[in-house]
């Protein structure tokens, strides 16, 4: 179970390296946006793996706020950018 939870988390390690990159070189501002909205649900498959590795459930309202905070954020910016390009 061990190897199988490292392997997880070298794999969101992984995406998230990718997501950085994408989030810094993104050509457009929506690039940028999908790629920080993904980083966000890699950071919360990391907390999630984490949670079953240690099985502890103190970290289980963390994985809600952040799942929240990555929602409502991407919805913000999705309408910012939505107004911006009907000017």
């Amino acid at each position: 179970m061990s190897l199988v939870l490292g392997t997880a988390l070298a794999g969101l390690a992984v995406a998230g390296a990718m997501m950085l990159v994408r989030l810094v070189r993104g050509p457009t501002s929506s690039d940028r946006i999908v790629a920080l909205d993904t980083l966000l649900l890699v950071i919360v498959a990391a907390v999630a793996v984490q949670v079953a590795r240690a099985g502890d459930r103190y970290y289980s309202g963390v994985l809600v706020v952040v799942s929240l905070l990555a929602f409502t954020g991407t919805v913000v910016v999705a309408r910012f950018l939505e107004r911006r390009g009907a000017r």
